[in-house]
């Protein structure tokens, strides 16, 4: 990895979006089945499907993203979407695996899936234009490790709520969203001071 990459303030800044972006993605995903499983008493098929609306608003609405990000740059997508992703974390801090799933977690899951719709075409199109030509590889495979590694630090994380006593998860799940949604909100702030207008 050429040091010389991080002398780009831009860089530096999409590393850390990327880190935070998809390590609170990687808290979600591990712990919403557990909490839907545990506390709602959910089969693990049925917790399975519970994120399926995740997937399809990605893959209808990314190329939409990518399109508009094309268009106006990766500035206003990466500093708006991450907070659209941030107000959906907030949205399952209602979260609530007795009540039912259309009211208590759709919303947060479907609003989660357009923000993260939206920025993840722009952010791997921002990290690629920050490199010459000879290190796109190199960024591209930096960029996937450390999205890879935001996950792994959130599901070594997740363990801790888990290891708690059932009647204690649905209220580390709701601080797990809190935390969630700061990051992603923290996300939105950073692309917008550190990528050009």
């Amino acid at each position: 990895m050429p040091l010389s990459l991080f002398a780009s303030r831009s860089f530096v800044g999409l590393t850390l979006l990327t880190l935070m972006l998809y390590g609170a993605l990687g808290g979600l995903l591990v712990l919403l089945p557990y909490l839907l499983i545990v506390g709602g008493h959910y089969t693990p098929t049925q917790a399975g499907l519970a994120l399926l609306p995740f997937s399809i608003v990605i893959g209808t609405t990314s190329r939409i993203a990518g399109r508009l990000t094309e268009r106006v740059g990766p500035r206003w997508p990466l500093t708006l979407e991450p907070i659209v992703t941030g107000a959906g974390f907030a949205l399952l801090l209602r979260a609530d695996p007795t009540a039912s799933y259309w009211s208590s977690v759709l919303p947060g899951m479907a609003v989660i899936a357009l923000g993260m719709a939206g920025a993840v075409a722009p952010l791997t199109t921002a990290v690629l234009s920050l490199v010459d030509d000879r290190h796109t590889g190199t960024a591209s495979g930096f960029n996937s490790a450390i999205a890879r590694t935001g996950g792994l630090i959130a599901t070594a994380l997740a363990g801790a709520v888990m290891a708690v006593p059932m009647a204690d998860v649905t209220g580390l799940f709701h601080i797990a969203a809190f935390i969630a949604s700061g990051f992603a909100v923290a996300e939105g702030v950073i692309a917008f001071l550190t990528l050009p207008a």
